[in-house]
């Protein structure tokens, strides 16, 4: 049998993400976000992120420089934290916002930046909740 596009999402959203991130989400999860979360776990994680036409580094990188343009700071920080599970590099991420700066803007990227160093340099100061 088979697996379901929402089994697919799953797996890989725990292999990203990890585990204790997605129990948390999962018992956040209500009748009124389901829909949602089901939404996203299907086609975020079971189609885009499952593909193989590019690796768990690539789309990690691209994801964040995505989210960092677009000034979504509590996704860059997850998915920066997410970078121990898609081998992404700090030095990646460092270059992926770097193009930031040029194609979306210096403040966005600086923005990144520091949540991005408060992941991977926690005594330097504290992430943003």
């Amino acid at each position: 049998m088979s697996e379901t596009r929402f089994e697919t999402g799953m797996r890989t959203r725990r292999s990203v993400l990890g585990d204790a991130h997605v129990d948390r989400a999962e018992a956040r999860k209500t009748p009124f976000d389901e829909p949602f979360q089901t939404l996203i776990t299907e086609g975020a994680w079971g189609t885009v992120w499952a593909s193989e036409a590019l690796t768990k580094r690539e789309r990690s990188l691209i994801t964040i420089a995505l989210l960092a343009a677009l000034g979504h700071d509590e996704e860059v920080a997850m998915h920066c934290r997410a970078t121990a599970n898609t081998g992404a590099t700090p030095e990646d991420v460092r270059e992926a916002l770097m193009h930031v700066a040029v194609y979306a803007g210096v403040p966005a990227a600086n923005r990144a930046l520091r949540i991005a160093k408060s992941v991977f340099e926690p005594e330097a100061g504290e992430a943003p909740e």
